[in-house]
């Protein structure tokens, strides 16, 4: 039954990812007043570009063309590891919060190098804006990271899902990591997944060379990140007891609560990205120093017992 309902949570995660892309920009544009695309525009815009003839620069090289399988291999096995729906049924004694940050720097990595091996300008120029934004973003990565496995005793995530716990120390570590989604998600005020200016390109100036079936594996792989990182937060700040009980009603009820957690995340992220105006390059460290500020504020609060 374990196995079933770890298949099903990977598959319904996989599913519902370009979802809430979709969900976050209806949002947006209710905000705004405007009528918009429907919230099932991504997975549109995926068959599309799966459809649509590939155009790869002579000058590549395999580089270019292996990343968006790498990126999604190491994000669909990140994906793995980290409890969604279900607390407690995802891969026991297989990989840990550290396992999780190698996989998510293994697929930026790549994509990194990917830009630059288009020898383009843009490419260049989003790759080495990425490399200095994931600089400034990781120590208040780790700093929470090992707040939160400094007060569960564990980097099992599996125990962090269900620790059933509301101290303060969780919650300033999970106001960090949310700071650190909004970076890694590529959201404003750091990046605007809606624009191509030259000014304001970070993740979408590394992926202008891709076309066709490689930018729709990227595509997706940006949106299972994305569920990737809520789905942390949803088990940061909103913990619950591991399942148990394998009756459909649980398994409705405990589903109920992933789904609304995942739309509060969503609707948070949304309301941030219509009120506030994206930051200059050279106002992020600012932001990612608030973030270390928290985290390291989260283990300070631990090691109090707070």
């Amino acid at each position: 039954m374990k196995i079933t309902l770890f298949v099903l949570q990977i598959v319904v995660l996989i599913i519902i990812a370009p979802l809430v892309s979709g969900i976050i920009r209806k949002i947006k544009n209710n905000f705004r007043m405007r009528q918009g695309p429907g919230i099932f525009q991504p997975y549109f815009n995926i068959i599309k570009l799966f459809g649509k003839e590939e155009i790869v620069s002579e000058h590549t090289s395999w580089i270019f063309s292996f990343t968006p399988y790498i990126v999604l291999a190491s994000l669909l096995t990140a994906l793995m590891l980290v409890p969604g729906i279900f607390p407690g049924i995802s891969l026991n004694h297989v990989g840990d919060f550290f396992a999780l940050i190698f996989l998510l720097s293994l697929g930026r990595f790549f994509l990194a190098l990917s830009g630059l091996d288009a020898g383009s300008s843009f490419g260049g120029m989003g790759s080495s804006r990425e490399m200095f934004i994931s600089a400034l973003t990781e120590p208040a990565f780790f700093v929470a990271v090992f707040a939160l496995c400094l007060g569960t005793g564990t980097t099992d995530l599996n125990v962090l899902s269900t620790e059933f716990s509301f101290n303060l120390s969780h919650l300033v570590a999970g106001a960090a990591l949310f700071m650190v989604t909004i970076v890694e998600t590529s959201r404003i005020p750091i990046d605007n997944q809606e624009t191509h200016l030259e000014l304001t390109m970070v993740h979408e100036a590394m992926i202008l060379e891709y076309s066709g079936r490689s930018l729709a594996l990227i595509e997706l792989a940006a949106q299972i990140k994305q569920i990737i990182f809520f789905s942390l937060l949803s088990i940061v700040i909103f913990p619950v007891f591991q399942l148990t009980d394998f009756s459909m009603s649980s398994i409705l009820v405990y589903s109920g609560i992933f789904i609304s957690k995942i739309l509060l995340i969503s609707f948070v992220v949304a309301v941030i990205e219509v009120t506030v105006a994206k930051m200059r390059l050279f106002r992020v460290p600012d932001f990612t120093t608030f973030a270390f500020v928290l985290s390291g504020t989260a283990l300070v609060l631990v090691v109090l017992g707070l």
